[in-house]
């Protein structure tokens, strides 16, 4: 084994754990409200009246409900734009009340460092590194425009997953493949499941795979399957795999369910 690869994952699993169990990680996710399911303006346990502004939020609140904007005591009414989760600009002493948008659907998520699943976390479940998991790629952009698919999610919802195109790759002696979406930087993801999904490890992973260079070449490293954010707390509304992306055979490697 070579020695290098199991140490950088070693340090990945431990920086893993560490960011999903942070202040305002995973775990400390109480609760995900969608605005339009509260046309009084009152979301569970969040103070304040919130409704949707054209493409934005109204936040009205007095001073006894104790909000703050920006770190300053906050009483009045304020438009507010979508956050840069997990930052938040209204908060409710250690909660932050971040302000999302998906799909034109506009909501609040609640982070609570106080959380009991943060409380309760004993760490991630993860198969130590086995280079076999480690394998040459190649991905290859669809023709024409990117596809969208209508996929199930976590809260039960049927959402767009946007696709670039197919990752190839030669594993345990299988020639597969993954649908896979390119994100901003140029890393490409991928939702998959696999026949220990649902038994040994969660109902599906996560896999990240660098950008590839121009001839499409990256690496697939399955030792960096991760879980989704929904593993972590029921809140968050992770896509479900697309067609296709179902292995038949069993990955193991990776994180595999919460300790």
């Amino acid at each position: 084994m070579n020695a290098d690869a199991s140490g950088d994952w070693k340090r990945w699993h431990e920086n893993r754990e560490e960011t999903v169990s942070a202040p305002y990680g995973p775990l400390a996710l109480v609760g995900s409200h969608w605005i339009e399911d509260h046309p009084d303006g009152r979301l569970p346990a969040v103070p304040g009246s919130w409704a949707v502004d054209g493409d934005g939020v109204r936040l009205t609140a007095t001073a006894a409900d104790g909000l703050a904007l920006d770190g300053e005591p906050f009483a009045g009414e304020i438009r507010l734009a979508a956050d840069r989760e997990p930052s938040a600009r209204v908060t409710f002493g250690d909660r932050r009340l971040v302000v999302l948008v998906r799909e034109g659907v506009w909501g609040v998520r609640d982070y609570d460092p106080a959380a009991a699943t943060r409380r309760a976390f004993r760490g991630i479940d993860a198969t130590p590194y086995d280079p076999r998991w480690s394998v040459p790629g190649r991905f290859t952009r669809y023709g024409g425009d990117p596809r969208s698919v209508r996929v199930g999610t976590a809260d039960g919802v049927e959402r767009a997953l946007v696709l670039a195109g197919e990752l190839g790759f030669t594993v345990a002696g299988r020639e597969l493949t993954l649908q896979v979406a390119e994100q901003a930087d140029g890393r490409l993801w991928a939702v998959f499941a696999d026949t220990t999904s649902g038994g040994s490890s969660f109902r599906f992973r996560f896999l990240y795979s660098a950008a590839p260079a121009a001839d499409g070449s990256t690496t697939v490293d399955f030792n960096r399957a991760q879980l989704p954010q929904c593993a972590f707390a029921d809140h968050f509304i992770c896509p479900f795999p697309p067609p296709g992306n179902t292995l038949d055979l069993a990955v193991e490697a990776g994180e595999r369910k919460l300790g």
